[in-house]
């Protein structure tokens, strides 16, 4: 590859630009800038010639037309391959530029501002910015685009070793890297404009889903599938902060989704205990210890092997009572010095930091041909709106038991069934073909008695033959949306077994 003897600056993100132009300038790399970098580079003892100066035109129109002009973009787009095109720029005295160091206005940080303006939108979108990064990735063989500070370094150390020259695959590379800035970028122009007008539940027209990809698994559910982790940079699971253990799996990051979604319903310190995605304990206390407790002793033998989520910072005396047993995965909004020193025996033991509270983004979920997309599930158990159609009303106890179930079955797999009692689970009964089916399996499934607890479900009750298992187990009042034709059947039933009953209006499914 020829040498790199010309460079355009153009940024809005100036960290490091300085370092690598003076990198550059050493090698006897021409420079050439806008006005807002021109002058950054001067202040730092460099010499700049001014695009205005190569195009004969001021920076004009408050800055919308800096680089757009032929004797910039000729000089980047031509191809110094065909003589004509040399012929053509050498003829109107255009100097080719073999490198543009460009990035774009950051249009996202002023999108998310509070109450932005139309206007302001508008007049931070990039143009200049876009053009020359396409033109230079488009005639990526002579051209090297530059649109990361994290590049710098290693393109600095290439061209020393080079003489000055980036081999062809960092030139492709370089081009692959623009082209994916550059679709970002309108995407996110396209998603925030069409929220602009939009009701606040709308979604959108066209599904803009552009994340770069942040790592590469093993493999996904199953050996014989490929999987990568995408993360689009706002928290949660995807942005967690890895401090020990091994390689993160696909299955690993979808129950720990799942936990951390769980524990987030929670004010009080509490502990959830995943499953391939269900629930087999979860428990909110006065502490984080006496919640993981309670979590744990509803099933200790489904949460061998589990996957762990916590609402608080995880303690010293938590930590030692996790270390009594074989955990996967831990996610937690930090760790104590004390708590790391003691999980630090269990290497293959993964925690993971989590940002981040509740997700209220758009749930996505391919199927063959496309994607579905709802809002996220964000109700929460409203006492004022639920009706009590029942003759017997809960007692305060009841109620905060039936408020905590309430909050688990909404995260158990439909149809969902859950036993609890204040502040903690004790069995679920997931997934199940039919709702007396989930019944019986998470009365199966209870280790701790069942007598005095509440029942949850997630939707109404068909029939009344699983209010009256239930009842058999010793439940002595339930939660459920209603909404069935045969509520009046239900209800009779609970009043004749000395049931109470909330009817709360909304469904959560979870498929």
């Amino acid at each position: 590859m020829p040498k790199i003897l010309r460079a355009l600056f153009s940024l809005t993100d100036k960290t490091g630009a300085a370092e690598f132009a003076r990198a550059l300038a050493a090698m006897g790399v021409e420079l050439i800038s806008t006005g807002g970098t021109a002058k950054l580079l001067r202040d730092h003892s460099l010499t700049v010639r001014d695009v205005a100066e190569v195009t004969g035109f001021p920076e004009m129109l408050d800055g919308r037309v800096k680089t757009i002009h032929p004797r910039i973009a000729g000089g980047v787009l031509a191809m110094r391959a065909r003589p004509e095109h040399m012929e053509a720029i050498a003829a109107h005295g255009i100097p080719p530029i073999d490198m543009v160091v460009v990035n774009l206005y950051a249009f996202e940080k002023v999108a998310a501002e509070p109450g932005v303006t139309l206007e302001r939108l508008i007049e931070n979108i990039d143009i200049g910015g876009p053009t020359m990064i396409r033109a230079a990735a488009k005639n990526y063989q002579d051209v090297a685009v530059v649109v990361s500070p994290e590049d710098y370094s290693g393109l600095i150390e290439e061209l020393r070793s080079n003489g000055g020259s980036l081999a062809p695959a960092t030139h492709w590379k370089l081009a692959r890297k623009a082209f994916a800035l550059t679709a970002a970028y309108d995407s996110a122009v396209t998603a925030r404009l069409a929220q602009v007008d939009a009701p606040d539940d709308a979604l959108p027209e066209a599904l803009q889903l552009r994340l770069p990809r942040s790592m590469a698994l093993r493999y996904g559910e199953n050996p014989h599938q490929r999987a990568a982790l995408y993360s689009s940079g706002a928290g949660g699971i995807a942005n967690a902060r890895q401090l020990q253990g091994k390689e993160l799996s696909y299955n690993n990051l979808v129950d720990l989704d799942a936990a951390w979604q769980l524990i987030q319903e929670f004010d009080r310190p509490a502990s959830a205990i995943i499953k391939h995605t269900n629930p087999c304990g979860c428990a909110e206390q006065e502490t984080l210890a006496d919640s993981y407790r309670k979590a744990f002793e509803a099933d200790p033998v489904s949460a061998f092997g589990g996957v762990l989520a916590f609402n608080r910072e995880l303690d010293e005396e938590t930590a030692r009572e996790i270390a009594r047993t074989f955990i996967e995965a831990i996610a937690a909004p930090g760790y104590s010095e004390a708590a790391l020193a003691v999980l630090a025996a269990k290497k293959n033991l993964r925690l993971l930091a989590v940002s981040g509270g509740v997700s209220t983004e758009p749930v996505i979920k391919s199927i063959s041909g496309g994607a579905l997309v709802q809002t996220s599930d964000l109700a929460r158990l409203d006492p004022a709106k639920a009706q009590i159609p029942t003759a017997r009303k809960p007692t305060a106890e009841e109620w905060r038991a039936l408020a905590f179930g309430w909050k688990v079955v909404k995260h158990v797999k439909s149809n969902a069934i859950v036993y609890a009692r204040e502040g903690q689970l004790l069995a679920a009964g997931a997934g199940q073909m039919s709702r007396l089916d989930s019944v019986r399996f998470g009365a199966a499934k209870a280790v701790l008695p069942l007598k005095g607890c509440v029942l949850a479900s997630d939707a109404f009750f068909p029939f009344p033959d699983g209010l009256e298992r239930a009842a058999d187990e010793g439940i002595t009042a339930a939660i459920q949306p209603g909404g069935s034709v045969k509520d009046a059947d239900v209800i009779a039933a609970a009043d004749r077994l000395g049931l109470t009953m909330v009817m709360t209006g909304v469904r959560h499914f979870r498929h």
